[in-house]
């Protein structure tokens, strides 16, 4: 007996998860592009402000905002020369402590130390460098003047090694001689990566030896050495910061802390390896800080360490520079700014993105962000909804005829149906089909003989089976079985050639229209119109057709991400040139002209075919425009424009083409463009 284990799926994805929802997010997408966006600008948009609907995730905005706020409270913690501050006031205690000490003793030692005491130069790490041969006649001076040496060496490694201060705070002379080797061994295998000769091994056993001293936990050297070198690189601005006075004096504490630590070699080469690995990261780059409150050298270099990773989160997010991705964004960076919640953000950002790319609704071609044909039937169905929406609110009698009618005179024969077909269904050929099909399915023949009935062809490999089964009546007797109708079964009457239509819209693209605020009108009609034909209406052959100095025709994947054009010149010319071929195309065809523009024509062709621009417009222009209206008129086709302007050149243009070639015009406000348009497309059609 066999024997079977279940488990959960391991090899891939789950093949049965449904596909991720990206919906809300291709819609706030389309809007902004039905707004006059291009679709990597509808993108970056949507990232910025997050993801709509049940996500409900922050953009990158938002995240910026906090990164910001953050970095005005790392600014508003404290002062950069709290060491300093804090060294130069226990060498005063010790002093004073000494001078008591000194001061009831009548000898001439007494004097004579008094005198070098009074000479110590004014300068903090000078006056210790001479202090730290002097024998001390005060045990409690002594033991503020080692206290003070400790804090030195606790800052400074502190600031090179975040979490040393800790490791050092009981004085314990075996735990600096473990740093001393842990800066030895640190070096030996930062040089040996420098000849080729590290392993992860050598790494491994590193931190298995001193990983309590990295509470980053690095794993491999590479993350080492980027911690210690933004710590390093840190503390170098902090140098920078203070004044000249102060850097000095507080580059000598340093100094004078590693020598009395015996680190001072070990230091001095691993800040040189450290700089030669990452010369990147803003040496020496000041930073102003607004605290009241001192600040250690440690505490100092952490924050500047951190003001430097935000300003490079900071970059990050804005997403300001050419080729940005989200893939640039340091999720650890993140991490450590702004916590787990705006990971699961900025993943949630980075899927749909990718989810977008995958399901095929956007793609990237030439480096530019493109929507697909898939994302384009989309976007048009929402322009369409968007202008059907105002036409509802419209007059009454503005809807579809209700009958069926009949597209042309039967011809007493019939064929299959074909998508888009609106002649009448052949009910008895249709129902006969299906039962035919049904018998070779079940193995019966439809004759009844038990063979297969003379000129039946058995169904192709792969055909859906829709057949309802048959029951068995009360009596015994077995009921005629049921059919159900599969789409290849459906034949319809052929009829006379019913005349299509063939739809030229002819877009203006021109500077102009961006500035009177019509261009996200003039491309949502665009889409609007574009679906609706090639859904309701897909035996009409529509060609879109932009026009600025130049006309071409524009794609369907084209049309989401169309722009307007920052050139002079509306060169109707050319595009009735355009339409024309596309009319001619077709000849049997009912042709509709429909013009969208908010100038007069002040460029054409020239012989050369080089577009020529004048303004005013030259007599050139506009009686070679008028010849291609003339050619339009001959051809049978009305010419609507749609003037987006009350310009009185353009008013004078428009009447006169309307008197010789008897089209309509028409002045929408840019918000009902796409209703005046798709009205007069249906209004020609119905007719």
């Amino acid at each position: 007996m066999s024997r079977y284990r279940y488990g959960a799926y391991e090899d891939g994805p789950d093949p049965l998860a449904p596909p991720y929802d990206v919906r809300d997010a291709l819609d706030a997408v389309g809007d902004s592009v039905l707004d006059g966006a291009r679709p990597d600008d509808a993108l970056r948009e949507l990232l910025r402000r997050g993801l709509p609907g049940a996500q409900n995730r922050r953009g990158l905005d938002d995240m910026l905002r906090q990164v910001r706020e953050r970095r005005r409270a790392l600014r508003d913690r404290g002062r950069l020369d709290g060491t300093l501050e804090q060294a130069r006031a226990l060498l005063d205690t010790a002093i004073g402590q000494e001078r008591a000490e000194l001061f009831p003793d009548p000898g001439d030692d007494a004097r004579l130390r008094e005198a070098e005491l009074d000479t110590l130069p004014s300068d903090t790490s000078q006056a210790i460098r001479r202090l730290s041969d002097y024998d001390w006649r005060s045990a409690a001076a002594r033991r503020t003047f080692e206290q003070l040496k400790d804090l030195l060496r606790r800052e400074v490694l502190d600031a090179q090694f975040q979490g040393m201060k800790q490791a050092l705070e009981n004085q314990d002379p075996a735990a600096m001689q473990r740093v001393k080797d842990m800066m030895a061994d640190l070096n030996a295998m930062l040089e040996r990566d420098a000849r080729g000769e590290h392993t992860q091994d050598d790494f491994d056993r590193f931190m298995n030896e001193y990983g309590d001293m990295f509470p980053d936990d690095p794993q491999n050297l590479e993350e080492l050495v980027d911690s210690l070198a933004r710590r390093a690189a840190a503390m170098d601005r902090l140098l920078a910061s203070l004044s000249p006075e102060q850097r000095a004096e507080l580059a000598g504490l340093m100094e004078q802390a590693m020598q009395d630590a015996g680190l001072a070699m070990e230091m001095t080469r691993l800040g040189d390896a450290l700089r030669a690995r990452r010369p990147d990261l803003g040496w020496g780059q000041p930073e102003q800080m607004t605290g009241e409150n001192p600040l250690g050298v440690g505490d100092a270099t952490t924050a500047l360490a951190e003001l430097a990773d935000l300003s490079e989160l900071e970059a990050a997010l804005g997403q300001d520079y050419p080729g940005a991705r989200l893939d640039d964004i340091d999720e650890d960076a993140v991490r450590r700014a702004l916590g787990r919640q705006a990971v699961d953000d900025l993943a949630a950002l980075r899927r749909i993105e990718a989810e977008l790319e995958r399901q095929g609704y956007l793609q990237r071609r030439r480096g530019k962000l493109e929507l697909t044909p898939k994302a384009v039937r989309r976007l048009g169905e929402t322009a369409l909804r968007r202008v059907f929406s105002q036409l509802a609110s419209g007059r009454q009698g503005d809807h579809d005829q209700r009958d069926a009618g009949q597209a042309g005179e039967l011809t007493g024969s019939s064929r299959e149906w074909r998508f888009g077909d609106e002649q009448p269904l052949d009910v008895v050929r249709t129902v006969s089909n299906a039962i035919r099909r049904s018998a070779m399915e079940r193995g019966t023949p439809a004759t009844g003989t038990g063979e297969p009935a003379a000129g039946l062809v058995p169904p192709p490999a792969g055909a859906k089976v829709t057949e309802r089964v048959g029951t068995t009546g009360g009596n015994g007797a077995r009921r005629p079985d049921g059919v159900r109708l599969s789409v290849d079964d459906f034949e319809v009457h052929e009829t006379e050639r019913r005349t299509g239509a063939a739809v030229c819209l002819l877009v203006d693209l021109s500077y102009s229209m961006v500035l009177r605020g019509t261009w996200a009108a003039a491309k949502q009609t665009t889409l609007a119109l574009h679906s609706l034909v090639t859904s309701k209406f897909p035996q009409d052959a529509i060609q879109i057709i932009g026009f600025s100095n130049y006309a071409r025709v524009l794609h369907p994947t084209e049309m989401a991400g169309l722009d307007w054009d920052m050139v002079q010149g509306t060169n109707l010319h050319h595009a009735l040139m355009i339409a024309g071929r596309h009319l001619d195309r077709h000849p049997d065809f009912e042709p509709i002209v429909l013009v969208v523009t908010d100038g007069e024509p002040t460029a054409h062709l020239r012989p050369d075919g080089r577009s020529l621009f004048d303004y005013p417009p030259s007599t050139d222009t506009l009686v070679l425009t008028l010849a291609e209206v003339d050619k339009m008129t001959r051809r049978g086709a009305t010419m609507n424009f749609f003037m987006l302007a009350e310009d009185r050149r353009l008013v004078s243009f428009v009447e006169e083409v309307a008197r010789r070639n008897g089209g309509r015009v028409f002045a929408p406000d840019a918000d009902r463009l796409g209703e005046y348009v798709v009205s007069d497309y249906l209004r020609v059609r119905r007719a």
